[in-house]
C-alpha cells in the first residue's frame, strides 16, 4: 500500500524532541524571590528546577530578563547581552543552564526583537540626530498636518497596548515621528536595513552559544510593514486610531527574513523555536511558517482560541459570548490544518498576555475551579502539537477578585485602558462599570500576580517582610502548590489539579504516539456545551468528551466511536468502573472524561 502524507505524520523519521517536549513558561517578576525586594529572580527558577522536573517538564521558556527599563516588564530590552540587575547576572543564567543540563532540561529565551527599548543604544544613536549612522535602524517619518495646521501623526494607526493613542511618538530633538506600535518607550526597529538583521542574528548565536535551546519570538510576524503606511480602515467607532495590523503584521517580506534567520543561524544548531504571531487568519500563511520544508520557524502561537471571547472588529480588550461550537471549530481546524499539511501546532490557553484560563473558560468560583481546571488540562493534554504550561496554571490559579480597585493595576494596557474609558465616557457610570468588568476578566494583570508557592505570608513568593511588585491573589491560603503536593488526592478517588496535571503530562508522554503524533476527529460538531474528539495512532485510540457548562448534559454524540473503558476523569474516579460506554453520556457540570477505544 502507498506511503500518504499523514502515515509519515505519525512516522518515526518526524518525531523531533521539541514536539514531545512540555514547556513551562515562567514569568519571571512573578515567580519566586530569593533576594527579598519583592521582585522574582533567576536563583529563583533555579531553585525551583526540581519542583518543575517532578511535574513533567522538560522545556523551561523564560520572559525577557534582559537589562530593561521595564515600561513593559522587559519586553523593552535595552540591552540583548545583559541580565537586568533585578533578576541577576549573566553568572546566574550561565548556573541555570548548568543546572538544567544535570537535569536534562533545556532552556527557551524570549527573543524580542521587533522593537527595543528607547534607552537601547541602537536608539539613542538613532534619535541623536537626522545624521546619524543608526538613524535608519528605526522607522523614522514627517509629521502630516490637517486643514487647520495641526501636527498629525504620519497614519492612523493605534498603539497595541494603548488603543487610544497613535502608534507614533513625536521626538522633539529631530522634529519627526518615530513608529512604536506598543508604546512610546518602545520604538519599532527597521527590518528593511540588512544590518539590523545582522545585529539581530548576532544576538540569537550570543545566547545559542551560551547554551540556550531555542526562542520564543516576540511579535514576531510584525517585523515586515507596508512601506507606503498607509492610513487603516475606520472600524472602530470612537476611536481617532484604527488598528493597523493589515499593514505592520505579515508584511511582504517576513518570510524572507524568516527564511534569513534560519539559514543564518538556527540551521546551525539544534532549537525550539515558536513565533508570537498575531492576527494571523490564513491556513496558507501559516502553513508558509511552520509547514516541514517551509525552513523558517518549528511553529507559532495560533490566537484563535485567546481571541475567543473578543468583539468581532475591535480591540483585545472587549467581550463577546461563545459556546462550545466555537471552541471546536477552532481546534478541529488546527489539528487537521497540520495534519494534511505537514504543519505542527503548539497548544496553550494561557500565558503572561492572557487571563487566567479557569476563569475564562469555566466556573472559577470555589465549587467549580478545580473541576474546570482539570477539564482544561485534560483538554490539552490529549491533543496534537507542543503542550505549553504557564506558572500557576498547573494548580488553578485564577483571575484577580472583582472586589480589587484599578490601582491594583500594574500592567501598561490595563492603565492605558481606564484612561481610555475615563477621557471618553467621564459621567457614563455604566461604561466605567463596563471598563472594570473587561479589565477583571481580561487584563494581562491576572496572569502576572506571584505564583502561590504556599500560605506563607505573600504565597511563599517573597520574605514575609518584603513588599511584592504585585498584589497576591486572595485566595493563596487554599490554592497553592505546598497544599496540593502534600495533599494530591484531597478526597477519595480525585487528584488535586496539581496532581492531575502532573499525571496528565506523564500520560501524554507514555501515549505520545496517540496524543502527540497521532490522528485526530472532533465529533458532534453542532452540540452546543460539549467537545469531544477522537485520537488514534496505529496501535490504539482514545476519546475525550468535555462538558463546557455548569449545568448537567445528556450527550449522545460518540456515534460509531465505541468506548472499552473510561480511563480518567476530574469527578471521583471510583466511579468509572461503573459508567456506561454504550450510547449517551450522562455529564454533570464542568466534566471531563477519557475513554480508551475499542
Amino acid at each position: 500500500m502507498a506511503t500518504t502524507k499523514k502515515d509519515l505524520y505519525v512516522g518515526v523519521d518526524k518525531h523531533r524532541w521539541w514536539k514531545e517536549a512540555i514547556v513551562y513558561q515562567i514569568y519571571p517578576a512573578s515567580f519566586l524571590d530569593t533576594n527579598g525586594d519583592g521582585w522574582g529572580d533567576v536563583p529563583g527558577i533555579t531553585q525551583k528546577l526540581d519542583y518543575l522536573k517532578d511535574l513533567g517538564v522538560d522545556v523551561v521558556w523564560v520572559s525577557p530578563i534582559y537589562k530593561s527599563p521595564q515600561a513593559d516588564m522587559g519586553y523593552d530590552i535595552a540591552d540583548y547581552e545583559d541580565i537586568d540587575p533585578s533578576y541577576g547576572t549573566l553568572a546566574d543564567v550561565d548556573n541555570l543552564i548548568v543546572e538544567l543540563k544535570k537535569r536534562d532540561m533545556k532552556l527557551v529565551m524570549d527573543l524580542v526583537v521587533n522593537h527595543t527599548s528607547e534607552e537601547h543604544a541602537w536608539f539613542l544613536d538613532s534619535r541623536a540626530s537626522k545624521t546619524s549612522s543608526k538613524r535608519d535602524w528605526y522607522i523614522w517619518k514627517p509629521a502630516k498636518y490637517d486643514s487647520a495646521g495641526n501636527r498629525q501623526p504620519p497614519n492612523n494607526w493605534a498603539q497595541i497596548l494603548g488603543e487610544a493613542n497613535s502608534a507614533w511618538t513625536w521626538d522633539e530633538t529631530t522634529q519627526e515621528y518615530y513608529l512604536s506600535l506598543f508604546t512610546p518607550e518602545q520604538p519599532d526597529l527597521n527590518w528593511e536595513n540588512p544590518a539590523v538583521r545582522a545585529a539581530v542574528h548576532d544576538v540569537l548565536r550570543f545566547w545559542l552559544d551560551r547554551g540556550c535551546s531555542g526562542f520564543r519570538m516576540d511579535v514576531i510576524n510584525l517585523i515586515s510593514k507596508v512601506q507606503s503606511f498607509p492610513d487603516a480602515e475606520v472600524i472602530v467607532k470612537d476611536n481617532t486610531y484604527q488598528p493597523g495590523d493589515k499593514y505592520y503584521a505579515n508584511g511582504p517580506r517576513l518570510h524572507e527574513w524568516l527564511k534569513e534567520i534560519n539559514h543564518e543561524v538556527l540551521s546551525k544548531y539544534d532549537t525550539l523555536t515558536v513565533g508570537e504571531m498575531p492576527f494571523v487568519r490564513s491556513e496558507d500563511e501559516i502553513i508558509r511558517v511552520v509547514g516541514a520544508e517551509s525552513k523558517e520557524l518549528n511553529m507559532i502561537f495560533s490566537f484563535d482560541i485567546v481571541d475567543i471571547d473578543n468583539a468581532p472588529n475591535d480591540f483585545r480588550l472587549s467581550l463577546q459570548d461563545w459556546d462550545a461550537r466555537d471552541l471546536k471549530r477552532i481546534i478541529s481546524r488546527l489539528q487537521r490544518l497540520m495534519l494534511e499539511r505537514d504543519g505542527w501546532n503548539s497548544l496553550f490557553i494561557e500565558n503572561h498576555d492572557q487571563p487566567r484560563s479557569v476563569s475564562r473558560y469555566t466556573d472559577d468560583s470555589d465549587e467549580w475551579r478545580e473541576y474546570g481546571a482539570k477539564l482544561l488540562a485534560l483538554m490539552q493534554s490529549t491533543l496534537a502539537g507542543t503542550l505549553y504550561v504557564y506558572q500557576g496554571e498547573e494548580i488553578g490559579m485564577r483571575n484577580v477578585p472583582a472586589s480589587w480597585g484599578e490601582e491594583e493595576y500594574k500592567d501598561i494596557e490595563s492603565i492605558n485602558f481606564f484612561a481610555k474609558y475615563r477621557k471618553l465616557y467621564p459621567h457614563n457610570p455604566e461604561k466605567q462599570a463596563l471598563a472594570r468588568e473587561i479589565i477583571q476578566r481580561k487584563a494581562r494583570d491576572n496572569a502576572r500576580t506571584p505564583v502561590q508557592w504556599s500560605a506563607s505570608p505573600h504565597a511563599g513568593f517573597t520574605s514575609p517582610s518584603s513588599t511584592p511588585w504585585m498584589r497576591v491573589n486572595e485566595d493563596y491560603p487554599t490554592t497553592n502548590v505546598d497544599a496540593q503536593i502534600s495533599n494530591p488526592t484531597p478526597s477519595p478517588g480525585t487528584l488535586s489539579v496539581h496532581a492531575f496535571w502532573r499525571r496528565a503530562l506523564s500520560n501524554r508522554k507514555k501515549h505520545a504516539g496517540v496524543f502527540v503524533y497521532g490522528d485526530f476527529q472532533m465529533l458532534d460538531f453542532e452540540h452546543d456545551k460539549v467537545v469531544a474528539y477522537k485520537r488514534w495512532s496505529a496501535d490504539e485510540a482514545f476519546v475525550v468528551v468535555l462538558n463546557f457548562s455548569g449545568e448537567g448534559v445528556s450527550w449522545d454524540g460518540l456515534g460509531g466511536v465505541k468506548v472499552k473503558k473510561w480511563v480518567a476523569g476530574n469527578y471521583d474516579e471510583r466511579e468509572l468502573e461503573g459508567r456506561s460506554v454504550d450510547g449517551g453520556v450522562e455529564l454533570r457540570a464542568w466534566e471531563g472524561l477519557l475513554g480508551v477505544c475499542e
